[in-house]
């Protein structure tokens, strides 16, 4: 059960390994600027493997649980799929349901918590092998291994690590987990911590915040729902920045070393590179070149 890019490699890692019976993954969703109908990663790969593929809108559907009890799964792996699982689909497999989870848990349950690593300043990610229980992502812990978050890192170069650490991780714990040589043990409270999905307004620039914070949240943003502020009356997103010591008011516009740079409460937002409405992302200089009315 997975959807995303993320999901991938812990795929193809389980089909490598053993007998994979059949994937669960999202519905076709219109994407794009074009809002044209696309299928998820998984069911790309999974046609490209030769799986048999259901998409349920709920899990809920009838039709949904019929297909699992016919597939009667002795495990469900899950990685990244999007959707909450039900206790009847938790209590179908005999060995019940594991998840490829992007956090050192119990920090960052949740839908985003490589965005809420980023955004928080963590100084590091990881993956963590859980068993699944009816709370979100709340199960005991079977494996769990951390890697330094880069000064460079956002959102989806930190993505594309934990998603090959997972599934290397995910090799080596299933066999000793079905051997019965390894044991869930509960995650501790201590440090418990919650990253809800996401949703647009969420990334939007606050330029009270002092600058090194608001470029992690453009790392963290990258590359969706992606960072931005209004300005001239329209939206433009912001790929990359990076904050300097000087002095300025919070939301002032200004030039610093030939590239746009926002005011903050403590420090400035250079933008590296950004992106109007309706153009493609441009580096913060050639931005300049056409924005004559930038510094205020």
């Amino acid at each position: 059960m997975g959807s995303p890019e993320f999901a991938l490699p812990s795929l193809r890692s389980l089909v490598k390994n053993f007998q994979v019976i059949g994937v669960v993954t999202q519905p076709d969703r219109p994407s794009g600027r074009g809002r044209v109908l696309t299928q998820p990663p998984v069911k790309i790969l999974a046609a490209q493997l030769g799986l048999p593929v259901i998409q349920p809108n709920r899990l809920r559907e009838p039709e949904f649980m019929e297909q699992l009890q016919v597939w009667s799964p002795d495990l469900i792996v899950v990685a990244a799929f999007g959707q909450i699982l039900r206790p009847d689909v938790l209590a179908l497999p005999p060995q019940g349901c594991i998840n490829v989870h992007a956090s050192l848990l119990p920090r960052w349950r949740g839908a985003a918590p490589i965005q809420a690593a980023i955004r928080h300043g963590d100084q590091e990610a990881g993956v963590t092998i859980m068993k699944m229980d009816s709370g979100v992502d709340t199960g005991p812990m079977l494996a769990q291994r951390a890697i330094p978050i880069q000064p460079d890192d956002t959102a989806g170069r930190l993505a594309e690590k934990l998603s090959t650490l997972g599934a290397e991780l995910l090799s080596e714990t299933l066999p000793r987990y079905l051997s019965g040589e390894l044991q869930p043990r509960p995650q501790p409270e201590a440090g418990a911590s919650y990253a809800p999905m996401l949703k647009k307004e969420d990334a939007r620039l606050d330029f009270s915040i002092p600058a090194e914070g608001l470029a992690r949240y453009v790392r963290a943003y990258n590359p969706s729902p992606g960072a931005y502020f209004e300005w001239a009356g329209e939206m433009l997103k912001v790929h990359r920045a990076h904050a300097v010591e000087a002095e300025s008011q919070p939301g002032r516009r200004q030039i610093y070393q030939k590239l746009p740079a926002v005011g903050t409460s403590r420090g400035l937002l250079v933008l590296d590179e950004v992106q109007p409405p309706g153009k493609k992302p441009m580096p913060g200089k050639a931005f300049l070149s056409g924005a004559r009315n930038w510094v205020e």
